[in-house]
């Protein structure tokens, strides 16, 4: 009886490998089974996504400087991990929908929202600064994990309704430990649905490391629930691209869900509200720092000789305009009224959302 060798996605993931296209010095690697999904990507492409994270960066950075200013509640930065959202975001179509966590603003950023848009949840002037509908892209989620069960809930409508349109959910290592996130694989599995479960391994759940969730790669939980899985360095957007791309096209042949474990890492605090030095091991940073997605992909661009200086100042400029604008924006934000936290709980007006509403503008009334 002859043999067939599997594809990559197909295979069980059971060691630490991760998938990797370019080195942390920005040299390509050989990988077959993935390089073949990346070939159209040439310099103008991957000039457009260095870009990309550039201003991702640029924005996250201005972000945290309004916050840190009394501008915004809170700010979850994503500094480190732009090859992951950027890479797997520009692998979708316009009608793929995302549901991601609170820190895909990268993601959020390739689906078409204005920077301005990114904060305004964060400065309390609505649930959601995008709309939903325009974007494909599911307002963010704050409680850990649930975003999942709405992306597989999402993707077996799309199979019912005959759609090849495939849905993809964010989620962090953290997030891995809720029973959300078995419930929504469960349900994925046994439906085949068509959905990407693409979690962004940071290295730490707020202060908890990976290594204390987890005794394997938490690529190799995906198999258990009959879940293709493979784990991809994620600070190599061109590997990110290409894992992304054989996931997708897997749900869209009907072959349902992949789980994929992009191996990165948060630079900066779990939110504005944390400190990370209080439990990062020393040196670890630096060790990460020098895998920074963006110098890789620079060195690489470098090298072969398409990054010019032209380019780089052109980029630069282009991301300060974005931070000013997300500025000036941000700041011109009117307050919502108060009263306005109590539309969109139901469809319909409810009497015991009228009664909440009535009780809280008496207690406002108090005040005057």
């Amino acid at each position: 009886m002859s043999q067939t060798t599997a594809s990559p996605v197909e295979m069980l993931v059971a060691t630490s490998d991760v998938i990797q296209l370019l080195a942390p010095d920005g040299t390509r690697i050989h990988a077959p089974g993935y390089e073949e999904h990346v070939l159209d990507l040439g310099h103008e492409q991957l000039r457009s996504l260095l870009q990309d994270m550039t201003i991702v960066r640029r924005l996250d950075a201005e972000a945290t400087a309004l916050q840190r200013q009394g501008q915004l509640g809170l700010w979850p930065p994503l500094l480190g991990q732009e090859a992951a959202q950027i890479g797997s975001a520009r692998a979708l179509r316009a009608d793929d929908y995302v549901f991601s966590s609170y820190r895909e603003h990268g993601v959020a950023w390739v689906r078409g929202a204005k920077p301005v848009e990114l904060v305004e949840a964060w400065r309390g002037s609505a649930f959601c600064g995008w709309n939903p509908t325009e974007l494909n892209m599911a307002p963010p989620q704050i409680v850990i994990a649930t975003q999942t069960l709405h992306a597989t809930g999402y993707a077996m409508g799309l199979t019912w309704d005959g759609s090849d349109a495939v849905a993809i959910t964010y989620l962090g290592d953290g997030a891995m430990s809720k029973g959300e996130v078995a419930e929504a694989m469960v349900f994925a599995a046994s439906f085949q649905a068509p959905v990407v479960f693409f979690v962004q391994n940071n290295q730490w759940a707020i202060s908890e490391p990976v290594a204390l969730q987890t005794r394997v790669s938490l690529a190799e939980r995906g198999p258990g629930f009959g879940i293709p899985s493979m784990r991809v360095d994620g600070n190599d957007v061109i590997a990110v691209m290409a894992a992304t791309r054989i996931a997708l096209d897997r749900a869209r042949r009907g072959d349902g869900p992949t789980l994929i474990e992009a191996v990165t890492y948060r630079m900066g605090p779990h939110t504005t509200a944390d400190d990370p030095t209080r439990y990062r091991p020393v040196g670890q940073l630096e060790h990460w720092a020098a895998l920074d997605p963006i110098a890789r992909l620079e060195a690489l661009l470098t090298a072969e000789g398409a990054l010019d200086a032209e380019f780089i100042a052109e980029t630069a400029a282009r991301a300060d305009a974005a931070a000013a604008g997300l500025r000036e924006r941000c700041l011109a934000l009117p307050d919502p009224p108060a009263e306005s936290l109590f539309e969109h709980v139901y469809a319909e007006r409810h009497p015991r959302i009228d009664e909440q509403r009535d009780r809280y503008q008496q207690y406002l009334e108090g005040f005057a």
